[in-house]
């Protein structure tokens, strides 16, 4: 008897087995995975962002606690950076989940983790860029034996201009060197530097607190004027262990953008008063309103682009080959956020397939 009862338990054990597998069959090996591994709401978030204009959803989510009041109970931790590589590390490192960033870190964040660690979730800004010079330079050529100031080596910016020198056919006849921000507005002034391509609102600083002028506006370079300047990524594991809580963030900026989009000048005051307390300096009324007129605020992140992006990082030195983007794109949390507010959902532009 008891050797028949072990028998007919273990029947009934492989039949439940069976039964949950094609089960899990009919429903998607995808959907069952993601099931798997998704933990529920995350105790804590840590953020991390810019002391720019072009962050400024991220800035505006922080002053107004908008991104908080998505969250819930989850912990909002914060850290600012100065440029794209150091948070990348971050990142890569597990001590950051989520991110906002440059287009271009954002991309050797996903190539340098061969596509595993992180992914796109959202855009946040468009343009905002400037090659910014002393009075006297009016041409490219011009800046031979000239010093031109970048955030950070490899930062957007920083391939940005490098691959504007290369086909300037000016690599290695200007000197690139990498400042932070605040130095770099010094060095201007100092006449160490004579010109620098940075994110607002440092080059409106540069012009209307420094006398420097626009060479370039980035945005002329690009068609219809549109290219990503800061981006939104996710740890891979944070995404599909909390997917409620990514969509929760993703809630708040939308919030953000949509603030920001309905109350400019609070919007605006917002930025400054963030600015203020996290770089010791509020900006100057036209600087903040020079730096918010080239700005302009999407969830799109002009995703289309970035198979460019990645070869001008060839083109700028930075990188031997152009790094492979396929699949970087996952809009799922993105679209699903959108469509609760009744926005019109968002195209990954073919990076959500490997």
């Amino acid at each position: 008897m008891r050797t028949r009862t072990r028998l007919l338990t273990a029947t009934v054990a492989a039949l439940s087995l069976l039964a949950a597998a094609c089960s899990r069959a009919d429903s998607g090996a995808g959907e069952s995975d993601t099931a798997a591994q998704d933990k529920g709401p995350a105790a804590e978030l840590r953020l991390g962002y810019f002391p720019n204009v072009t962050h400024a959803p991220a800035l505006i989510g922080l002053d107004k606690g908008l991104f908080e009041k998505e969250l819930g109970d989850t912990k909002l931790t914060r850290q600012e950076f100065n440029a794209g590589p150091t948070e990348v590390s971050a990142l890569l490192g597990g001590s950051l989940d989520i991110g906002f960033i440059g287009s271009g870190p954002a991309i050797n964040a996903y190539a340098k983790s061969n596509g595993e660690a992180v992914r796109l979730i959202s855009g946040v800004t468009s343009g905002g860029a400037q090659l910014v010079v002393a009075p006297d330079i009016t041409k490219p050529e011009d800046l031979i034996g000239k010093t031109v100031a970048t955030p950070q080596l490899g930062n957007t910016q920083d391939v940005s201009l490098k691959k504007w020198l290369a086909e300037k056919k000016l690599t290695d006849k200007v000197d690139v060197t990498n400042l932070e921000n605040a130095q770099t507005l010094d060095a201007f002034r100092g006449g160490q530097v004579q010109a620098a391509w940075l994110p607002e609102p440092w080059s409106s600083r540069l012009v209307l607190d420094a006398g420097a002028k626009v060479l370039l506006d980035e945005k002329d370079l690009w068609p219809d004027g549109r290219f990503p300047t800061t981006v939104l990524i996710v740890r891979t594991q944070f995404l599909e262990e909390h997917p409620q809580t990514v969509r929760a963030f993703l809630r708040g900026l939308i919030k953000s953008i949509d603030y920001a989009n309905t109350n400019e000048a609070d919007a605006q005051a917002a930025v400054n008063k963030q600015l203020e307390e996290l770089t010791g300096k509020a900006l100057s009324p036209e600087v903040t309103e020079r730096a918010w007129s080239n700005i302009t605020l999407t969830f799109d992140p002009i995703a289309g682009e970035f198979p460019q992006l990645a070869k001008d990082q060839v083109t700028a030195g930075i990188a031997e080959k152009a790094p492979d983007v396929a699949g970087y794109a996952d809009l799922t949390e993105l679209n699903a956020a959108l469509k609760e507010a009744g926005e019109p959902e968002v195209d990954a532009g073919g990076l959500d397939k490997k």
